[in-house]
């Protein structure tokens, strides 16, 4: 899998003269309608397998829709004028933001998806369990379904057949603003599991915390019958599987208990073949998450956070055999990525300047394993995402509360060396075997400090099938000409199928380079700074 990351409202956006804090009408909106057959034939070429379209379940927002029954969310409980993704309104409805023709909005985004299918391509979207919005009320849910919240006992904390935790008799103190202007009584706890009426600025203030069955009191598990919530979210999963949609990138899923996805997963999949992507920051909970069903996890705090140390604090690159070694057997179950929409844009001034800079780092995260990999819309232009948006601020992310666009999507020069860098690597990953499909053989503890080979700067590995057997070495600096005789164990060479012991190398500064094994011909650097 290879997939891209596409966030709608900021992808077909073609305004470059957006304004801080400015209003949809000012500033511009991307829409289903610019996922153009030309735009989807362009993301398939990079080698690209899956489209995960971000944004698109009704959420809070500043931008009125009442012409068509819609009304703008309270400003004091949205963050942003367009608000956050991943504070839902309404499970069952699209957010009218991403259509031409706002009261069209479900059929647009069923024609995208319909668009993306005949391209070969599959689709995932968002799933949010954890939170919803403050002001949630769905319009377009089942008529047999009942809203969140509708038969809660309010005047309890914890009851298993709420859908919220609850302060009783306490009122909910706002962070921002005038708590007047904004009346939630009694308050609920907010999507951090802040179980307190007055949440802080930082907290997750403009969500509310779903119940699940645990009560966080005391840490008991109230799982028999089956929780309300519980139903209430299968039948959310059920409903966008019907729509078509081949997989679901879950958001925060640590924080819903492993208990509901054994038992929502298993039930999904009578009916529906989906792939589940669980985003996920406790590695003591990834072999139960894997055991409940997801099919890949987030990894964040291994790799990214490895390859981020390597870069900003010049950790040794021979720290990169710690997070396979750590997985205990899960690397393929891992997702890798070195953006999306919650971490700071590699070009960035806030992160490596240049996109060029990120070129090892991104093709390490790319042909280590045989999971999948992920790249964020821009990324394959270089977007720095400079510049203020409003309520992000100025912190090197494209913002997903304001309407803004990329300049780098705006200008689209897709044979600049970062496009083709990107296009080469990714259709490499996508029909080379040995990467697909093949082992991993980490060449590091053959490699050590004293002999011809610097680890503080140079990593080295196999990837291997049987009909291709391939030697990659990466420079991590980005300053330096790395000279380096890379040998190969007996062990390894009798398991790949025999090979020189020994290849010498000359890496430029930031550069991979892939020896074929087969005929010891070195290809063409993938990448050089």
């Amino acid at each position: 899998m290879n997939i891209y990351q596409l966030f709608v409202r900021v992808f077909g956006n073609r305004n470059d003269a957006w304004k801080p804090n400015g209003s949809r009408k000012q500033n511009g909106c991307g829409t289903f309608n610019d996922i153009t057959d030309d735009e989807i034939e362009r993301i398939k070429s990079l080698g690209i397998s899956h489209i995960w379209l971000t944004g698109v379940i009704r959420h809070s927002t500043e931008t009125d829709y009442s012409e068509i029954g819609l009304k703008a969310t309270n400003p004091l409980i949205t963050k942003g004028l367009a608000g956050s993704p991943y504070s839902i309104i309404d499970y069952y409805d699209i957010d009218p933001d991403l259509a031409e023709n706002p009261s069209e909005r479900m059929k647009e985004f069923e024609s995208v998806v319909e668009r993306i299918h005949n391209h070969g391509l599959k689709v995932i979207i968002d799933f949010i369990p954890n939170h919803l919005a403050r002001e949630y009320k769905s319009l377009c849910k089942p008529e047999i379904e009942n809203d969140f919240g509708a038969y809660d006992d309010k005047n309890v904390e914890f009851s298993q057949n709420n859908n919220f935790y609850y302060c009783p008799n306490q009122l909910y103190v706002n962070p921002i603003g005038d708590s007047e202007k904004y009346c939630e009584f009694p308050a609920k706890a907010s999507g951090n599991d802040v179980f307190r009426p007055n949440p802080s600025a930082n907290d997750w203030y403009d969500a509310i915390k779903l119940n699940y069955g645990i009560d966080y009191r005391d840490g008991s598990r109230h799982f028999n019958p089956i929780p309300d919530t519980w139903r209430k979210m299968l039948n959310v999963i059920r409903f966008w599987c019907s729509k078509g949609i081949n997989g679901f990138r879950v958001d925060m899923a640590e924080m819903v208990p492993v208990e509901f996805w054994r038992w929502a997963i298993s039930n999904v999949r009578y009916d529906f073949n989906v792939t589940m992507i669980a985003e996920i920051y406790q590695p003591n909970l990834y072999k139960d998450y894997i055991e409940a069903g997801f099919d890949y996890l987030y990894d964040k705090v291994g790799l990214y956070n490895t390859l981020e140390n390597i870069y900003r604090y010049g950790q040794r690159a021979e720290t990169i055999s710690d997070v396979w070694k750590n997985l205990n057997g899960l690397d393929d179950n891992m997702l890798r990525f070195m953006e999306n929409h919650d971490e700071v844009r590699l070009a960035s001034k806030c992160f490596m300047k240049r996109a060029e800079n990120a070129f090892p780092f991104v093709a390490l995260s790319a042909l280590m394993n045989k999971g999948p990999f992920m790249i964020y819309n821009g990324q394959e232009y270089g977007e720095d995402a400079d510049g203020a948006a409003g309520f992000s601020g100025d912190d090197g992310r494209t913002s997903i509360f304001d309407y803004v666009s990329m300049k780098s999507m705006v200008s689209g020069n897709t044979n600049s060396e970062v496009y083709e860098f990107y296009s080469k690597l990714l259709n490499f990953r996508e029909k080379s075997k040995a990467i697909q499909k093949g082992g991993f053989y980490d060449l590091m503890w053959a490699n050590p400090w004293y002999s011809d080979f610097d680890p503080q700067y140079l990593y080295a590995f196999l990837r291997y099938c049987d009909d291709e057997k391939l030697l990659i070495v990466i420079n991590f600096s980005l300053d330096e000409v790395r000279e380096a005789t890379v040998t190969i164990p007996e062990d390894a060479i009798d398991l790949i199928g025999g090979c020189e012991k020994e290849y010498q190398v000359e890496l430029n500064p930031g550069e991979v380079k892939i020896v074929d094994l087969l005929d010891g011909k070195c290809r063409d650097g993938l990448c050089t700074v």
